[in-house]
This record gives structure tokens, sequence and C-alpha cells, in this order.
């Protein structure tokens, strides 16, 4: 059949394109898109094209490249040897953006009944968000800050709320953005940049700091900023990758207060159950499921556009020029 997908066919260039797609082989899916998140940061990260030599980014990104990895699907077709799925069940699949696509049935997730085929994009994105929660080994009442409230900062501010947080202090340039996190569990909001959040994270901490923060800006210079933020012997997560580390630095208090540097990419879920790795993805995707169907997790709300894969060329324009009003950006397969 024919499927049509969304293309990089070289940096800074977005085409919309066709191709064939043949019947699922052993141990494979056959599937129909229904949504698809876009990954704005990532996304036009690999649209851009510009990274540092020996970079995740420039081992992975190689044109004509396909963006995506959010998506939620319905089975179409079963090949030979599968047995976890049937025609018409909806997976959460690490895709590209496109119709009809063909994927490894164990590299999939189930989308559980309750769970709306919008909810259910975010779970990969609720994957690497939960591993950097469990990174940062939150105790029980600490104070903690976000800075970056995009989609994986909205994400964490969730996850460390469920995780018992005592304050969460969120750190964003975009009002709109900072509201929407406190609406999700966020305790106190700061707008502008981290190291002038400085003087107001003493007085919303009492004076000690904070315990630990989630550097999710993907930007080289915020990891200075956060590192100022802390306390002796705090902890900074860094969930957002940048593509340009050369310009990253750690700053002047980082060996004199004895700060922990912590790190999470999205690959580093484990895909079996281990008794050294009892959360693999497929685990970690299902426990977030159920804290969105619990209502102790909410991302219906985090969408802030929808369109046709057809205006794919308009919607990352818009967004490589400027993504400040959006978080979760949909391609919506039934209106191709």
């Amino acid at each position: 059949m024919k499927s049509v997908y969304v293309c990089y066919p070289e940096a800074a260039k977005v085409a919309i394109c066709e191709e064939e797609v043949s019947a699922p082989q052993e141990g494979e899916i056959l599937c129909q898109a229904e949504r698809s998140l876009i990954s704005i940061g990532t996304e036009t990260y690999c649209l851009r094209g510009q990274f540092d030599a020996g970079t995740t980014w420039a081992g992975w990104v190689r044109y004509p490249f396909r963006p995506g990895y959010s998506m939620c699907a319905r089975v179409i077709g079963v090949g030979p040897g599968v047995t976890a799925y049937k025609e018409g069940d909806r997976v959460l699949a690490s895709a590209p953006h496109a119709q009809y696509f063909k994927t490894v049935a164990e590299r999939t997730t189930p989308v559980p009944d309750g769970i709306t085929s919008e909810e259910a994009t975010w779970g990969t994105l609720a994957s690497t968000t939960q591993l950097a929660a469990r990174r940062g080994s939150l105790e029980l009442g600490e104070t903690v800050g976000v800075v970056g409230l995009g989609m994986l900062g909205q994400l964490v501010t969730q996850y460390l709320k469920v995780d018992g947080a005592r304050r969460i202090i969120v750190i964003d340039t975009v009002q709109g953005r900072l509201d929407m996190a406190l609406a999700h569990g966020a305790t106190h909001a700061f707008n502008g940049f981290a190291l002038a959040a400085l003087p107001a994270v003493q007085e919303m901490s009492g004076g000690r700091g904070l315990d630990a923060v989630w550097d999710v800006t993907g930007h080289p210079a915020a990891l200075a900023q956060c590192i100022e933020l802390l306390r002796r012997r705090g902890r900074v997560v860094l969930t957002g990758d940048t593509p340009n580390p050369s310009q990253q630095f750690l700053g002047p208090s980082t060996l004199g207060k004895s700060i922990s540097i912590l790190a999470v990419h999205g690959n580093s879920s484990a895909p079996h159950f281990s008794e050294l790795t009892p959360w693999t993805r497929g685990e970690i995707i299902a426990l977030f499921y159920d804290l969105v169907l619990q209502k102790r997790m909410r991302v219906d709300d985090l969408v802030t556009h929808r369109h046709s894969p057809m205006e794919a060329v308009e919607v990352y324009d818009r967004l490589v020029t400027d993504r400040t009003s959006s978080v979760g950006v949909i391609f919506d397969w039934s209106k191709l």
C-alpha cells in the first residue's frame, strides 16, 4: 500500500513524501497511524543539522532523515510469530511520522483502554522524563527546580509532584509555560533565566537552595546557571541534550559545593527485565498510562496545536522560527 510520510531531504528542508509499504514479515506488525506527537526540541535540532562532532546527534541524523518517534497507531496486519497483538489493537511505537509503517512487535507498547490516542503519544517522552525523575533520586520532601518548561519540563514537573517533592520551583522565560506547570503541580514559578532566579530561589527555599534541579533546556548555557541554584552537595540532572556541548561549562562553584552531575537519555531504559533493571521501557510507559488513568498526571491539556500531516512544511517552519507558544503539537492522521 502507499504511505505518506514526513521527511527532511536535507538540513533546513521539510518534504511530504510517499512510499510503498509491504506486508509484515516474521515478528512484525503493520500499523496505521492515528496520532503522532512532534518532539519540538529534538525535531527542530535535527532539522537545523548543526551538531558538535562526536555527539549523539552527529551519529544519529543522516539526510534524508525521517523525524518523529512518538506514534500511536492501530495494528492492521500481523506477521508470522506475533502473538502479543491482533488486528485492531492500538500500540505506542517509536516510529517516524508516517501513515503506514511496519515495526517489530517487541519494540512497541500496548495502549490500554481509557487512554486516548493523543494521550498515548506522550508515552515515549514520558519514558525519558520518568528516567530523569528516577535518575535524580528524589527524597520525600525535597525542594527541587525544573529549568525549561517545554514538553519534557512539563512532564518532569508532574513526576516530581507524584514522587513527593515539597516545593517544585519552575523557571522559564515564557509565562504561558509557567502557568501550565503551576496548573500541573509546580508550587512556585520564576519568569526569567536560571541565574536571575537565584535570589527568588533562596527566598522560596528558606535560604537553603535547591536539593536538586533538572536542566531540561537543551541550551548549553543553562548548566552552569542551574548549578548556582543548588545547595552544597546538591544534584543537577541533565535531561535536555544540547547539540553543542562544546559550549557547555560548569561554572565557578561545582567543585566547591561538591555538586553531583547526573545525565539521562531517552535510550537509557532497558529492553528486558532483570534483577538489576526491573524498570524496562515497557514497564515505565505502562506506569505512566496508569498515572494518567488515575488522574495523577495529565497530558491532554498540554496539547497546544493539532495539524494534518499535510501541513508539515508550515508546521516545522513555525517551530523553527518561534516555538514559544507551542508545547504539545500533534499530527492527526485522520486528516490526510
